[in-house]
């Protein structure tokens, strides 16, 4: 799941997923099925090739029937083709299955008329109309269903980087001062003490960038909890987050006996995750080997504090609560409740 969202996190991945399914809504779906271009009023120069020898023979036939000289002129004009430009243009007719041949009298007689006629009477080529349209209404249509499709997809780019993952979760009253933070738990009536900057030479700043709270409770099964990481500019810089990791026993709830803590850098190419165990999960030898594939592992205690860190961003995990599951299982197997307060800093 982590791995999904750090790939669709990448502006340049999810440009190119656009652009894809832009394509093929618009090429397929809207240009070829629902509303394909139609030609109308065209001339008769985009007929096919065998299509121009029967409207040729056509001419000859109309010239037969009225011996209209100019008629016949500008008809072939509108083929695009003149007896000035094309004298042996005739010689087509009985390829196209026309029962005139070159040689017959009428045709001759056509041709003849033709080339008596000066280029200034007949139809300007260039001056004919072509008309290529869907019909306004169509057009209209197509549009504004354009106009929906990018606008919903700058509205998803804009959910994406800016306000995604904003789901509910755990608010912790907090009164921030440039020591740092002073906050008090109601339900349970405890405190802890001022979470401090971790010393490093890459801390650029002591002032994190974002502070969380997230709480499991026991029966909880979908517990996955994820935040957006954005600096004081708004600009995305990342996501951490703690999801169930690993559970013991059978029936519901779930007993949840391990936990992820990840944190996702869009500077960085991996997801770092640490393991976070019960205790009788970090004795296990088959539960420590089979959960080390997913990250470091972790015992979880009181107070402890756990650190992730990528190229631009740390991260540090603080067990603000602890209680182990109360059952015939033994004891330390799984937990009850846990709260974690997850900062983050800039390097």
């Amino acid at each position: 799941m982590n791995k999904l969202k750090s790939f669709f996190a990448k502006p340049l991945t999810a440009g190119i997923i656009g652009l894809i399914i832009g394509l093929i809504i618009g090429l397929p779906v809207l240009g070829w099925y629902l509303w394909p271009v139609e030609w109308k009023d065209a001339d008769a120069s985009y007929l096919r090739q065998d299509l121009k020898a029967q409207y040729l023979c056509m001419i000859v036939d109309s010239y037969k029937v009225n011996g209209d000289t100019s008629l016949a002129a500008a008809r072939l004009d509108a083929m695009g083709e003149s007896i000035q430009a094309s004298p042996t243009i005739f010689d087509s007719l009985q390829s196209g299955g026309c029962n005139y041949s070159a040689s017959d009298e009428i045709v001759v007689s056509l041709k003849t008329a033709l080339l008596s006629i000066t280029p200034s009477l007949t139809t300007n080529q260039t001056g004919s109309t072509t008309t290529k349209t869907t019909g306004s209404g169509a057009q209209g249509i197509t549009l504004g269903l354009l106009c929906v499709l990018f606008l919903g997809i700058g509205a998803a780019l804009i959910y994406i980087f800016f306000f995604r993952n904003k789901r509910s979760r755990e608010k912790v009253p907090t009164s921030v001062s440039e020591e740092g933070f002073d906050t008090a738990l109601d339900e349970d009536q405890f405190a802890y003490s001022p979470v401090q900057p971790m010393k490093s030479a890459e801390v650029a700043s002591d002032r994190p960038a974002a502070h969380f709270m997230t709480t499991f409770l026991a029966g909880d099964d979908l517990y996955d909890d994820s935040f957006s990481i954005d600096s004081a500019n708004g600009e995305f810089l990342g996501e951490c987050g703690v999801g169930i990791s690993d559970t013991v026993g059978v029936g519901d709830p779930k007993k949840v006996s391990a936990f992820e803590v990840w944190l996702f850098d869009k500077n960085d190419i991996q997801t770092v995750t640490k393991v976070l165990m019960s205790s009788r999960s970090m004795n296990d030898a088959n539960t420590m080997q089979r959960l080390s594939a997913k990250g470091e592992p972790i015992l979880v205690e009181p107070g402890k504090q756990i650190m992730l860190e990528t190229a631009s961003l740390q991260l540090q995990a603080k067990v603000v609560e602890m209680v182990y599951g109360q059952s015939a299982m033994p004891a330390g197997s799984y937990f009850d409740r846990l709260t974690l307060e997850l900062t983050v800093w800039p390097k």
